[in-house]
């Protein structure tokens, strides 16, 4: 009486979690306090009732990831153990990303398996065995395989959603505007090479697009190019989240920097391109014509200045020509590489763009867009 009896011990295997399952002290048996039962149950299937989830977004925690399963659970019909929440317990680990989420029977558990690429946060999400899980001691304990009788399409998991697109390979493109279509979406990932397949994820009922996507390239070299390129690439009011659908983001290899640089250059314009209700402008902004090395030469940039001129005066009357040269401190300047051509109206600039973009100059295959005036107009080259 009046004494502290001493803290439980910590059962073999629960150093993850501690508090999970807090026991209450029973009679003392041999120095040790009896586990109740239904304890001794919950140990003994846990292994069979966690799920690993991995590439979680640094905003998740606890709270989230368990309300979240808990209602997908709940609108796919995988809660077996009657009313109430299907996950029981969740545990991050915040540097790397990844949760086990503990369900309250084996059998949900089984059921949460099939949740796997499913998007929460705006990325899509692993869900698999943990390494601790026993195949041949958890098919004792209950099933192994999730239900066939899901109703994934419930939470856009329906077969064949991906466009049947699997593998390693299989690229995530979310956080796309609404508005954009199949073929403006197709355009942008186009800036890499060839799509060997592609799927806009629209909304069964509406057909409207939920805002995201998947593909797979013909050139499985340029996955990760891609990736790199354009996750995190603002179009509108959104940013994309572009990355490996089954893995996080891998960097491009540095014989890869290249090809991304060209690509990314490509997307900077069109994403003026992909705005909605783009209007014509008196300005026409050309990629993909001049290089670095032309522009130091003096003669030669006044070389090009005068090819612009003349060319570009071929489809209505020129105001300006603007050619940004390099620094000759090394210092970054904005719109380098790029050709802007200013015109008196904006039947000129609509016919010098049609007419220049996709030309060939220098081996190259021009790229021209309309460019907002008022940036023009104050210097700002480099949007």
């Amino acid at each position: 009486m009046g004494q502290v009896p001493p803290a439980p011990p910590t059962l073999p295997g629960a150093g993850m979690f501690p508090n999970m399952f807090p026991l209450p002290t029973g009679q003392p048996f041999g120095g040790l306090p009896m586990m109740p039962i239904q304890a001794m149950t919950q140990q003994a299937t846990r292994h069979a009732r966690r799920v690993y989830v991995g590439g979680l977004s640094p905003t998740a925690n606890e709270q989230s990831v368990a309300t979240f399963f808990s209602q997908v659970m709940a609108a796919v019909g995988g809660n077996t153990a009657g009313p109430g929440d299907a996950v029981v317990n969740v545990y991050i680990n915040h540097e790397k990303k990844f949760a086990f989420v503990e369900m309250r029977s084996v059998e949900e558990a089984s059921n949460a398996m099939s949740l796997d690429g499913i998007i929460f946060e705006g990325a899509p999400v692993k869900v698999r065995r943990p390494s601790d899980y026993n195949p041949s001691l958890a098919a004792t304990l209950g099933p192994s395989q999730p239900s066939s009788n899901l109703n994934l399409a419930a939470v856009g998991l329906t077969p064949g959603a991906s466009g049947g697109l699997e593998g390693p390979d299989r690229i995530f493109v979310g956080g796309l505007p609404y508005y954009f279509t199949e073929s403006q979406v197709r355009e942008l990932l186009e800036s890499f090479g060839a799509l060997k397949g592609f799927d806009l994820v629209k909304d069964r009922e509406t057909g409207n697009s939920k805002g995201y996507a998947f593909c797979v390239y013909q050139d499985l070299s340029v996955t990760d190019i891609a990736c790199a390129a354009l996750n995190g690439i603002k179009m509108g009011d959104k940013t994309l989240t572009v990355r490996r659908a089954n893995q996080g983001t891998m960097q491009p290899k540095p014989e890869q920097e290249n090809v991304l640089l060209h690509a990314q250059q490509q997307i900077a314009f069109q994403r003026i391109m992909l705005q909605p209700g783009v209007m014509a402008t008196t300005v026409v902004c050309l990629t993909q014509v001049v290089t670095e090395d032309e522009l130091r030469d003096d003669e030669e940039y006044e070389d090009i200045m005068e090819d612009m001129r003349q060319e570009g005066g071929k489809f209505g009357a020129l105001t300006n020509v603007v050619i940004p040269r390099p620094s000759p401190n090394g210092e970054p300047v904005p719109g380098l590489g790029k050709v802007f051509l200013k015109y008196l109206d904006t039947d000129g600039s609509s016919k010098a763009r049609i007419g220049m973009n996709g030309r060939k100059f220098g081996g190259n295959e021009v790229v021209a867009v309309f460019y907002p005036e008022d940036k023009f107009e104050q210097g700002d080259y480099g949007a």
